[in-house]
């Protein structure tokens, strides 16, 4: 049997392609490759080269429509048996191809290609075709005469043009000897036998009978050579005489032979009418598409052939040659003639018939070849399957043969199996299809097909297949091909692991590990063996590395981009999270990259990894390997890691493995396929599942960008990163170090706070970081920053108190209770040596997260407070105290006493006396250290906001601390003095009325809005002036926060504490008028204090002229009425009655005046003292006619009721004797 036949392949003729001296592969190749262009020559073209000799007996030949077919047969072919049964098995000419640079010797070419064409004694036409001959050949060549053809050194297209002028030359040559042999067999006759012919000597009636078959044969044979002329008419004619004359002598072999070569010549003549447009174009377009007649009938010859294939069986000669062969092969040729789809039943009953007769064949090589063909004709119907199977035929009879290139042969149809088995190597397919086909690229999310999955896992398939991928192991081994073998031991192991025993698994290795010491080092193959690789997760980037988009046209860039809320990560982010094609990553160039991923061995050896790293594809990604050894049956997460080097995308599909021996790359995505397929029933095993792995999420890979170097700060705590322990109000500094340690310098940043307790933070040096930009790489600037700790809330009873607190306290501070500290930062807007960047290509920014870990502790808790106030009477002096006007503001009288008891008691200016008022507050120490509680008060406004120096140059006044031992509690006496308001205002009081009015939907007036929000800036302003500080048996300080403290306090009393009086009451001795003028008419001031006072005696028995004063403290005139009285330390009235003791000159009683709105006014009387001792005057008035300011701050609830206003006491100490 011959391979590739077909029905015209009776019409080809057959030409032996030789090399000739040494030629190279590639220039051989290269000609080859122009000599096979020319397999159809026609007829037409060569009409030149053609001369007829004599009458030619092909009658028919079709000139303008005909051709000669060729077959190049490369490397010739040994001659055939069967030649005179079919002529075109004969090589009818040979062409040798001869590099002239490589055989200088051309009289050693013409010997060369002479002994090469002996072997070939049916040739009819030789020709040597000498290539790139050199000058000194060309001018020998051209005084040769013979068979040598040397083609001059040209371009491609003249070269081709040379090669076609020859073979229309040989072809010219070829159809006059056909016309040679034809008149000679018709004029002489020949002798043709065939295998079948009896060898032994022939009786006398088989001689008889063999001359009548001898006409008979020789017709047949004139029809062959009649088609290899291209002349189907004349072979037709010749071919119905064959079959006449064979069909009357019993000729069933040569019957059957000349009826093939009639349907080959029924089948050119076709062609060739198709070719002259002799019929309709309905006509052309039905035989386009195998005209059904002309199918039918080529079926019922072909049926004919086949059955006189069999008649003409001969049992003697069974065990020495058989023509089923023939028959065979033109089953072959039916089923290649009808092979296609609409047809696919005839065909594979053609073909089933024809395997079936495989097994009656005696040469190896002849079912060879008809598995082959088999093979190869179910692979053109589709049917991949059976196409496979017939494949593995054919190799299992290359494995019986005893060779090295039997088991490659052996190796190389099983790799075609491969495919229709589904255990095909990466290496067949240079673009993945299959992984292609069932996963879904990461931007799809990951999404997959079923029927996609189930075409790629057949687990009904697997014992099949592991016979398959052992028959290629087994061939690879044989063959002598290390890699082949690898790759079909890795196969076998990683997909069907859970089918093969440890002791088999242990010998796969053994096969890997050997065949890898046969491989160079450093081999790579396209199929992966183990570990299997998933990937786990892209560890978020550390909080120092975060990076934020830049814009060049907005000078505050980093506004919005931080987190809204207390978290530095929220997972409440707007589009959809399941969108994987939204997610994007960036990395740095320059700066290391992490990436997790799982390995998991589930087989019964330990896996040691030489090597694995990330594999990169876009070329700029360097990765780090790193070793890792497997136990049996584990799995194991680890970190891989890498460095951009420069911009633009990144690709990381897998991981580059160096296991075994041999390097490969494991998809991330096989993997995702493999675990889709085992939750679905589709795969043997889940292999992480199998090593005790839980379930993880598909991880898909982002769109990962790489970007300009950027800057890169490094926050530290000088001191240790550790909590900073502080208690309730405890205020302290914290350094923070922040170093530049990438490669581009700091040239923008920001400090912004987030988080909760922001107001912990009282300062952040943010001029000192401005100040150092741009900060180079490696430099390194310190920030100070002051601290405050918050109160904590309220805890649980029984950790309330001691050690429990602290614990408590300490839990809070874990769970995000500290403030952050956001720094943003940019470098340069490009990169040196690059062009000025537009907007959107601007290097991002940076975010340093420096969360200041602050762990707060209990610290003096409240127990209660409350509000206390005590009067002492003033001493009558001669002078009033005396006013001193400030520079900035309102004017205070600041007259430091010289004793320190001065300093808690105070003659308030607007009262007329000692006024004292004090806010008690009882604190306890739960703690387990001593607390020193120290009192001070701010003398000046260090709230103004228009004087923001105030709070440096405010004076202020101490009190004596107040030790708080642990586990005891202690009060604390805060004075309330210095906050009284200068004016009474009208605007301070909102009326009942208005407040029901309010009440009932009226909204308040612009006016009393203003006035309520004047009033709390008061409240305010005096909470903020009073600073209770602490200082703990650590060496720590801080301040206690007593402005609830404070508030609950006066929230009854805030209008006695900072209004004064409507009016107020003083007394003086009057003895210098001159100097009492001059203090009446100085300036009248809006807030004066008095810190002492002149303390002076009166003498008695003397006429002492007094002064007492009244101020009005409101916006509104005040009428009034008023008297004095003078009282003993009895309490007795001294001026009045029997027994009075002092005499007076002037009125005393029933006095009406009018005062000026923020007017003093004088009255002046004398006292005469008769006896020596402590006296006491007292002033009182009834105010006329008031108005509702004076009845608001009298709390009057009727408007018939006086409004009675009495100073407070003033002592005189009388000196003398009785």
């Amino acid at each position: 049997m011959e391979p590739d036949v077909s029905i015209e392949t009776s019409s080809m003729i057959r030409v032996a392609v030789l090399p000739i001296g040494p030629v190279p592969q590639n220039h051989l190749r290269d000609y080859s490759a122009m000599l096979l262009r020319h397999r159809t020559i026609s007829l037409s073209n060569i009409s030149s080269f053609y001369t007829e000799h004599q009458k030619s007996p092909f009658y028919s030949q079709p000139w303008e429509s005909g051709s000669l077919r060729f077959k190049f047969m490369i490397g010739g072919s040994p001659p055939s048996p069967w030649e005179d049964f079919q002529s075109h098995r004969k090589i009818l000419a040979v062409i040798g191809l001869c590099h002239c640079p490589s055989s200088p010797d051309l009289d050693a070419v013409v010997d060369q290609f002479a002994t090469a064409c002996r072997g070939y004694p049916s040739a009819l036409v030789q020709r040597c075709f000498g290539f790139c001959p050199g000058d000194s050949q060309l001018e020998d060549g051209s005084k040769r005469e013979g068979n040598l053809i040397l083609f001059p050194p040209s371009d491609r297209q003249t070269q081709e043009f040379h090669m076609n002028t020859m073979v229309q030359d040989i072809a010219a040559l070829l159809l006059m000897e056909f016309e040679k042999w034809v008149l000679q067999a018709e004029s002489a006759g020949t002798i043709l036998k065939t295998p079948l012919d009896s060898q032994a000597s022939l009786s006398s009636e088989e001689v008889i009978k063999a001359k009548k078959r001898r006409l008979g044969r020789a017709q047949k044979t004139i029809g062959d050579y009649c088609l290899l002329a291209g002349s189907p008419v004349d072979a037709n004619a010749h071919y119905s005489t064959a079959l006449e004359l064979a069909r009357l002598t019993g000729d069933y072999f040569w019957y059957a032979g000349a009826l093939e070569g009639s349907v080959c010549a029924l089948l050119i003549i076709v062609d060739q009418m198709v070719a002259n447009n002799t019929r309709s174009m309905t006509e052309i377009d039905q035989m386009g598409q195998k005209d059904p007649i002309l199918e039918e009938e080529v079926k019922y010859r072909y049926q004919n052939v086949i059955l006189h294939y069999r008649k003409s069986f001969i049992q003697d000669n069974a065990q020495r040659v058989s023509p089923l062969s023939f028959e065979l092969e033109a089953t072959l040729k039916l089923a290649r003639f009808l092979c296609r789809r609409e047809l696919a039943k005839e065909v594979v009953e053609l073909l089933t018939a024809a395997a079936d007769g495989a097994k009656s064949l005696i040469d190896a090589s002849d079912r060879l070849i008809l598995y082959v063909e088999i093979a190869r004709l179910f692979g053109t119907l589709g049917y991949h399957r059976k196409a496979a199977f017939f494949s593995r035929q054919v190799a299992q009879l290359y494995l019986q043969q005893e060779n090295g290139l039997a088991a490659v042969s052996a190796m190389q149809v099983l790799a075609l199996t491969t495919k229709a088995y589904r255990v095909q190597s990466r290496a067949s397919d240079s673009k993945h299809s299959l992984p292609s086909e069932i996963g879904t690229s990461h931007a799809d999310g990951g999404k997959m097909h079923h029927h996609s999955v189930v075409s790629l896992f057949e687990s009904q398939w697997s014992t099949l297949q592991m016979v398959v991928l052992r028959e290629i192991l087994m061939s690879s081994v044989r063959a002598g091909d290390p890699l082949a073998a690898w790759s079909a031991a890795a196969r076998l192991l990683r997909c069907y692991y859970p089918l093969i025993t440890p002791a088999g698994q242990n010998g796969l290795a053994t096969a890997l590990i050997n065949s890898s010491e046969r491989l160079p080092s450093g081999t790579r193959c396209a199929d992966p063996a183990l570990p299997f690789i998933r990937l786990h997760s892209f560890p978020l980037q550390p909080s120092q590395m975060d990076i934020v988009k830049r814009n060049s046209e907005r000078e505050n860039w980093w506004a919005g981009s931080a987190p809204s809320g207390p978290f530095i990560y929220t997972p409440f982010s707007k589009g959809d999270p399941n969108d994987t094609s939204k997610q994007e990553l960036i990395w740095i160039v320059g700066e290391p990259v992490q990436v997790l991923v799982e390995l998991a061995n589930p087989c019964g050896f330990d896996l040691m990894v030489d090597s694995i790293y990330l594999s990169g594809h876009s070329g700029n990604f360097d990765a780090f390997p790193i070793r890792v050894n497997l136990p049996p049956n584990s799995s194991k997460v680890i970190t891989l890691s890498g460095i951009p080097t420069s911009v633009g995308h990144v690709t990381i599909p897998g991981c580059t493995v160096h296991c075994f021996g041999v390097i490969t790359e494991h998809l991330f995505k096989d993997v995702d396929n493999l675990l889709h397929g085992a939750a679905q029933g589709l795969v043997l095993s889940d292999p992480f599942r199998c090593c005790g792995s839980p379930k993880l999420k598909n991880v898909s890979v982002p769109h990962i960008s790489v970007v300009p170097p950027l800057p890169l700060l490094v926050s530290r705590v000088v001191g240790g990163d550790g909590a900073v322990i502080l208690y309730e109000g405890e205020i302290r500094d914290v350094w923070i170090s922040l170093a530049n340690a990438g490669t581009v310098p700091v040239e923008q940043a920001h400090i912004s706070l987030s988080g909760k307790n922001q107001d912990a933070v009282i300062s952040v040096a943010y001029e000192t970081l401005k100040s150092a930009l741009p900060l180079k790489p490696g430099a390194e600037v310190t920030l100070p920053v002051t601290l405050k700790a918050w109160q904590l809330g309220v805890v649980d009873p029984d950790n309330a108190a001691g050690k429990s607190a602290s614990g408590s306290a300490w839990r809070q501070s874990k769970d995000g209770v500290s403030p952050i500290l956001w720094i943003h930062y940019a470098g340069p807007l490009t990169n040196p040596g690059e062009p000025p960047a537009n907007g959107s290509s601007v290097p991002p920014g940076r975010r340093l997260v420096v969360p200041l870990h602050i762990c707060v502790l209990q610290g003096l808790s409240f127990v209660k407070a409350r509000l206390l106030s005590m009067e002492i009477p003033a001493h009558i002096g001669e002078n009033l105290p005396k006013p001193v006007r400030m520079d900035n503001g309102p004017t205070e009288e600041v007259t430091f006493s010289e004793s320190k008891a001065d300093g808690l008691v105070k003659i308030d200016p607007f009262r007329g006396s000692w006024g004292l008022r004090f806010l008690e507050l009882e604190l306890s120490n739960p703690t387990d250290v001593v607390f020193e509680i120290s009192v001070s008060v701010q003398l000046e406004n260090s709230s103004d906001v228009d004087n923001p120096s105030a709070d440096q140059d405010a004076a202020e006044l101490g009190y004596p601390k107040t030790r708080i031992d642990r586990d005891y509690a202690a009060r604390v006496l805060i004075p309330l003095e210095h906050f009284k308001l200068p004016v009474l205002d009208g605007s301070f009081f909102v009326k009942d009325s208005q407040g029901d009015e309010a009440s009932s939907g009226r909204s308040l007036s612009f006016s009393e809005k203003a006035s309520k929000a004047e009033l709390n800036a008061s409240i305010k302003n005096l909470i903020s002036r009073i600073k209770v500080r602490w200082q703990s048996g650590r060496n720590s300080s801080g301040e206690l926060n007593i402005k609830d403290a404070i508030q609950a306090a006066l929230q009854t009393s805030v209008m006695d504490i900072l209004l004064p009086d409507p009016l107020t009451f003083g007394f003086k001795l009057a003895k210098n008028g001159a100097e009492h003028a001059a203090k009446l008419d100085s300036p009248k001031e809006s807030n004066v204090q008095v810190l002492s006072t002149s303390q002076g005696s009166v003498l008695a028995h003397e006429m002492t002229p007094m002064e007492v004063l009244f101020r009005n403290n409101t916006m509104e005139m005040i009428k009034m009425r008023f008297s004095i009285r003078c009282r003993d330390v009895a309490g007795a009235n001294c001026v009045e009655g029997d027994m009075a003791t002092v005499l007076w000159a002037g009125v005393l009683s029933g006095v009406k005046m009018e005062i000026p709105p923020l007017e003093e006014v004088t009255h002046s009387f004398s006292l005469y003292f008769l006896v020596p001792g402590e006296y006491t005057l007292v002033a009182a008035a009834v105010i006329d006619d008031p108005n509702d300011l004076l009845r608001a701050r009298a709390r009057s609830e009727s408007p018939n009721e006086p409004i009675f206003c009495r100073g407070p006491p003033f002592h005189v100490s009388v000196i003398g004797t009785a």
